[in-house]
């Protein structure tokens, strides 16, 4: 399957996965372009090391990266992990294992990881809008308000899908209450979020669809959700593999 849209020779891009306290001995933060050397499996990929001034990059071995891959059907990505890198043919090697299903990369946005989570909502009250008008975004929000249960379905670095048996308004703004567990550990959220767009789902009356997207994420918590994608997919692909 994978050969349908990888071949030897097109040129791919890694970029590190950011972790907290991250130390490698590659900028974490710098892209890397090479080439596809060979398709191993269904699941495993070799690259040749990337070059730059004419000197081996050395990857590590156990570094995740993001590789993007620029393909005749356009450009795919995946999350990858060094799993070795060695020499032959008179080149260096680096074999991934990728970890992540591969996916097509719309550029402009944000991966949606397809989930039912449970999470809590409610309108921002009146003195709440005021402060963010007044603070030009800096919300503060009032304690103890009651709040409604909804599920999401499908959630990413830049908003979320939920699916409740209430409506909201389209261009309101809510707050967003749920948990996600990173790394082994529990991780509280409180979003103000937009309403962007909302529906009555069509075989479900009285069930409303709402997309939204988050007003008062800083950059930690958006690296957080995206990590806490990339694990529930890691986890889903080992699954597929039956381990």
């Amino acid at each position: 399957m994978i050969e349908k849209y990888i071949s030897p020779g097109q040129k791919i891009e890694l970029k590190a996965v950011k972790r907290t306290n991250q130390k490698s001995e590659t900028n974490i933060d710098k892209a890397y372009t090479t080439r596809v050397c060979d398709i191993i499996s269904e699941d495993r990929v070799e690259i040749f090391m990337p070059i730059e001034q004419s000197k081996l990059i050395l990857l590590p071995v156990d570094g995740e990266y993001e590789m993007f891959f620029y393909t005749e059907s356009g450009l795919y990505e995946c999350i990858g992990r060094v799993i070795d890198r060695y020499k032959g043919n008179n080149v260096y090697i680096l074999l991934f294992e990728l970890e992540t299903n591969l996916r097509k990369y719309q550029r402009r946005e944000y991966y949606r990881y397809s989930c039912a989570l449970d999470m809590d909502t409610r309108n921002l009250c009146e003195e709440e809008v005021k402060e963010n008008e007044a603070n030009n975004g800096g919300y503060r929000l009032v304690p103890g308000l009651p709040l409604k249960r909804s599920v999401i379905a499908d959630i990413s670095g830049g908003g979320l899908r939920f699916v409740s048996d209430y409506k909201y308004d389209k261009d309101s703004f809510i707050l967003c209450r749920y948990h996600l567990m990173i790394k082994g550990n529990s991780r509280d959220y409180e979003i103000v979020c937009k309403i962007l767009d909302v529906k009555e789902l069509p075989n479900k009356p009285g069930e409303y669809e709402h997309r939204v997207q988050y007003m008062n994420l800083d950059n930690d918590e958006r690296e957080e959700i995206i990590q806490f994608i990339f694990d529930e997919e890691r986890r889903n692909r080992r699954r597929e593999r039956g381990y």
